[in-house]
């Protein structure tokens, strides 16, 4: 029987990959190839905001999760997905159970946030293969751009909206050109951007803030927290919804008409009680908004 167990585990260590031995991926302190996903914040056995790098062999060595997706809007056909599930690599690389969201950013300094609710829900993958090719292989972004999509891009299997906020429905978060992840702290990083003031409980402002933590954030920023691709900050659109609220709705409802080089999404289907959700909660961030 000794023999026996002393064989079984010798087979388990030349055929199983290294880093399902070592229970993690192996990160790396530096670059060692394009290819690298960066990955920070909260990692298993290092201080919080530490950096490291994990090879893209090492992301093929986990457990994959295949699919073929039929209603993600990146691309244009159904198509096999191959990849590691967000709530995997949590659960691989997250310090402690602090580390309870993902934040995905993009070359372009998008972000994408990911909480535990919307894991549960969506089951997000960091997309590894597209038809069973790497990112040299993969289709141009759906748009008239026709951008790279890698290195990495998230993808799921199928997205149902989990709930609707006045006229805004849960919106898929499918980024493309993903160069890194960040384990965090939901309650750290959404907390930027919670209403203050004595309206920050009211019904429209809470609203307001249902919305803006899932769609704002993702290319606004308050701080060092949420995107920064669109270089507007919070304040910014504090200030325009307590100086302007009718531009400040006009600009939501369709920005090319404000600006022909704007790359926000248009919002027409927002009704009248969801916009003026937006603006009480963005009034929120004003002193003046604050009585």
């Amino acid at each position: 029987m000794l023999r026996l167990r002393v064989v079984l585990f010798a087979f388990f260590l030349v055929f199983v990959p290294s880093s399902f031995t070592s229970g993690f991926p192996k990160l790396s302190e530096t670059r060692q190839s394009p290819s690298d996903l960066e990955v920070g914040g909260d990692l298993a056995g290092l201080p919080p905001g530490s950096t490291r790098y994990i090879p893209r062999e090492q992301l093929l060595a986990l457990p994959q999760v295949r699919y073929t997706v039929t209603n993600d809007t990146n691309f244009t056909r159904p198509t096999r997905i191959e990849g590691v599930e967000l709530a995997d690599l949590i659960r691989l690389l997250g310090a402690s159970a602090k580390s309870d969201l993902v934040v995905v950013i993009c070359d372009d300094k998008y972000r994408a946030n990911y909480p535990r609710a919307y894991l549960a829900a969506h089951h997000p993958v960091l997309v590894l293969k597209v038809n069973g090719k790497p990112p040299s292989g993969w289709p141009k972004d759906s748009e008239e751009h026709k951008y790279e999509m890698g290195p990495y891009m998230v993808s799921q299997p199928k997205f149902l909206p989990s709930f609707k906020i006045l006229s805004h429905p849960e919106e898929p978060q499918i980024p493309w050109g993903v160069v890194r992840l960040e384990f965090r702290d939901e309650k750290t990083v959404l907390g930027a951007i919670g209403p203050s003031g004595v309206h920050a409980n009211d019904p429209d402002v809470q609203a307001g803030f249902g919305i803006a933590r899932q769609d704002c954030f993702r290319c606004h920023n308050a701080g060092s927290e949420g995107g920064q691709k669109s270089g507007i900050p919070w304040q910014t659109l504090s200030g325009t919804a307590l100086a302007s609220p009718e531009n400040f709705i006009s600009y939501i409802r369709n920005p090319l008409a404000q600006n022909p080089q704007a790359q926000m999404p248009g919002n027409k289907e927002y009704d009248e009680a969801t916009l003026n959700a937006l603006v009480a909660y963005f009034r929120t961030f004003s002193a003046e908004g604050k009585p």
